[in-house]
């Protein structure tokens, strides 16, 4: 199953202004890409430690979907452990009405310590169970008229979760994964795999592991789609597209232009620039 080329752009929400990110937004919207992101953290992340600035990443995708008209919006990806499944079910259908129906819902397993350590969440050393879980109550309050769940760590009885998104039959679900037993529920729920960084070397290994895991439980690996978010620093314009050419080599078509920096605006604008060459290369693949 061959799948279309698809390009965004991530402003993650750390380290930056209301401001920043309404200018990104607004690049992505009219700038003509696929989909545009932020991340999910309650404390900063990274070599500067976690008491910068941050914005709640559910919060700014309601505010993505007012900004936009076109764009799709989501988050890469949503850290399971930080919300009861009810709640995330109904704050993503929230924000797919009011995108109409443009959101792409993201969501892994969580794997900040310190977030779970400052903020005394629980579940870190259950996360895969609990993502599991979570994956079945959310698609379930999302297409059903109850869900009933009594699980490890969620238990439901006639839960009620109206209305339904405007997606049928629910949004795109993308599953950042990147070990075997993620990748088992990748195979089970994912309509797009979000793999966790790495070169192309690296996506040659886990995307072998995904086609075992999809081979264990009877799916065809090629009906999910797989992203990969990776950085430019806006010198070289061909290094961005022969990246890219690669990823796409590698069946990689969700591919997200993280915009890291101190001018995240100004990156996003080059991307931009280049849109239209990186778009050269699907039109290419489809005619090999």
């Amino acid at each position: 199953m061959r799948h279309s080329l698809h390009f965004g752009l991530k402003h993650s929400g750390q380290d930056t202004t209301i401001e920043s990110l309404r200018t990104v937004w607004r690049i992505a919207e009219e700038g003509g890409f696929d989909h545009v992101w932020d991340f999910d953290h309650l404390a900063s992340i990274g070599g500067g430690g976690p008491d910068r600035a941050i914005y709640e990443g559910w919060t700014l995708q309601a505010a993505m979907a007012e900004a936009t008209k076109r764009v799709r919006l989501g988050c890469l990806v949503t850290g399971n452990t930080y919300r009861h499944p009810v709640l995330l079910a109904k704050m993503a259908m929230t924000v797919d009405h009011l995108s109409g129906g443009r959101l792409e819902f993201g969501i892994g397993a969580a794997w900040a310590e310190i977030e779970h350590e400052m903020y005394g969440i629980e579940g870190l050393d259950h996360r895969v169970g609990m993502l599991s879980e979570s994956l079945r109550i959310i698609k379930s309050l999302w297409t059903e008229e109850r869900t009933n769940f009594d699980g490890r760590y969620y238990h439901l009885k006639d839960a009620i979760a109206n209305p339904k998104p405007i997606q049928k039959p629910h949004p795109p679900m993308w599953i950042g994964a990147s070990g075997p037993t993620t990748l088992r529920l990748v195979a089970r729920h994912a309509d797009v795999w979000n793999i966790a960084g790495g070169d192309p070397d690296k996506v040659r290994e886990l995307t072998a592991m995904l086609e075992e895991a999809c081979g264990a439980v009877g799916r065809d690996a090629s009906e999910i789609r797989r992203s990969l978010q990776f950085g430019w620093d806006g010198e070289d314009r061909n290094q961005l597209i022969e990246l890219s050419g690669q990823l796409l080599e590698l069946g990689v078509t969700e591919q997200v232009i993280y915009l890291r920096g101190a001018e995240p605006e100004k990156l996003a604008g080059k991307v931009a620039e280049a849109l239209p060459d990186l778009r050269k290369l699907d039109r290419a693949g489809a005619r090999q």
